[in-house]
């Protein structure tokens, strides 16, 4: 009897194949491995909020004062920052957020049309003077608000958002409760002295940081300059002078009265560090921006934020057991780095925490290991690692389905 060799030998490969392939279903391993270097590799920055002792005195003339780090919210330097004052306009950190949010929620958008109301238009102070008879878009009310601290159009859109200035106000005082804001009671929502209208300089600096933290197209019109709405005939220019005169000036907001005297939310970044710098009661207009800048000065002196790695990068490698893929790519679910004194750069230690392997099903976003960065044995942030992607597990079927494939491939 003919046998075809070539025929037999494929058929004994296809069947030493299906015996090492099967016994796959009763592997497992818990094993973990720690993994440390010292490269920059990745980091995540943590959301510390704790005070630093000032090592240095800046002798600030004012009633209270404040510098945080805007990715992590860690307080810097301090004067009497919980220190209960009149914000004045710096109220309007306030207002912008809440409409930022009714913009992301799809509430409204820049087009939306905005009356006036007799109320609106009878407010004092900063303002555009307008009119009852005429409607702003919501891109040229923030242009106003944020530029020039129009009061007429701060109104406008809280009775527009929330049907009037009262419940607005309200909405104003959820959210500053929410975010932590122990120092603050608003009566209003544009500034005008009002009494037990009050908050902090570190309460600024909160409601500035969610601002710019999560709504970071803010700046198109905090870092304007000079504008102009109504077709050229209303000129703005910005009342923060820093923004023309700070280099990395990207806000935020002034304020002033004669009670609450001279009050500014100052922000900017340089070199992938982002500060807020708040000033509250300053004896004059100069001495806030003064005194602004020289809190800028010192952080950027004396800090670096490194950026160590991006949302999605790739740590390693993990292999799969049980699985339709051998292994799957562990990644930062964050986007990460650290701030540290200038100078201690070289003292950041990375410490990696893995699973070595996994077994399937493994689903995209599912966490692998965590990433830590830590300063002088400080842990300074940290991240999760997790899966970039999902893999089943494997079934007779799906085996079977590949040992067809391999054996297609041999006997062509």
């Amino acid at each position: 009897m003919y046998v075809n060799r070539s025929l037999m030998a494929k058929i004994v490969l296809l069947i030493f194949i299906i015996s090492f392939a099967f016994p796959i279903f009763s592997l497992a391993t818990d094993s973990v491995f720690v993994w440390s270097q010292d490269d920059d590799t990745s980091a995540v920055s943590a959301n510390i909020e704790t005070t630093t002792e000032n090592s240095t005195s800046l002798n600030l003339e004012c009633g209270g004062a404040v510098l945080i780090e805007q990715n992590t919210g860690k307080v810097l330097y301090e004067h009497n920052m919980h220190e209960k004052l009149r914000p004045a306009s710096v109220t309007k950190v306030m207002t912008i957020l809440l409409i930022m949010e009714a913009l992301d929620s799809g509430r409204i958008t820049l087009d939306t049309q905005i009356p006036c109301s007799e109320n609106a238009s009878s407010m004092g102070g900063s303002q555009i003077w307008l009119d009852t008879r005429e409607t702003l878009t919501v891109n040229e009310m923030l242009k106003a608000i944020c530029v020039v601290s129009a009061n007429d159009c701060t109104v406008a859109m809280a009775e527009y958002l929330a049907g009037s200035e009262e419940a607005f106000v309200m909405q104003m005082n959820e959210k500053a409760k929410a975010l932590g804001m122990n120092d603050t009671t608003f009566k209003n929502c544009h500034g005008i002295d009002e009494d037990g209208h009050l908050t902090s300089a570190y309460d600024i600096s909160l409601m500035s940081r969610e601002l710019l933290v999560n709504h970071p197209s803010i700046t198109n019109y905090t870092t304007i300059w000079m504008d102009s709405l109504r077709d050229g005939k209303s000129e703005l220019v910005n009342t923060n002078k820093l923004i023309r005169n700070y280099k990395g000036a990207t806000g935020l907001k002034t304020g002033s009265t004669s009670v609450a005297l001279y009050n500014l939310s100052a922000s900017a970044t340089r070199d992938g560090l982002s500060l807020i710098a708040v000033v509250m009661k300053a004896p004059t207009t100069k001495i806030r921006f003064a005194e602004a800048t020289k809190l800028l000065d010192y952080g950027f002196n004396t800090y670096s934020y490194g950026e160590f790695g991006k949302k999605g990068d790739i740590i390693k490698s993990v292999s799969v057991t049980k699985g339709t893929l051998k292994e799957v790519d562990a990644v930062l679910e964050n986007s990460c780095g650290a701030l540290v004194k200038k100078g201690e750069e070289k003292n950041l230690v990375q410490n990696v925490n893995l699973e070595e392997s996994v077994q399937a099903p493994v689903t995209r976003g599912q966490k692998l290991g965590e990433v830590t960065y830590s300063l002088n044995e400080e842990i300074v942030g940290r991240s999760n690692i997790v899966a970039e992607k999902d893999v089943s597990n494997i079934t007779l079927w799906s085996m079977t389905g590949h040992l067809f494939q391999t054996w297609y491939q041999l006997i062509r």
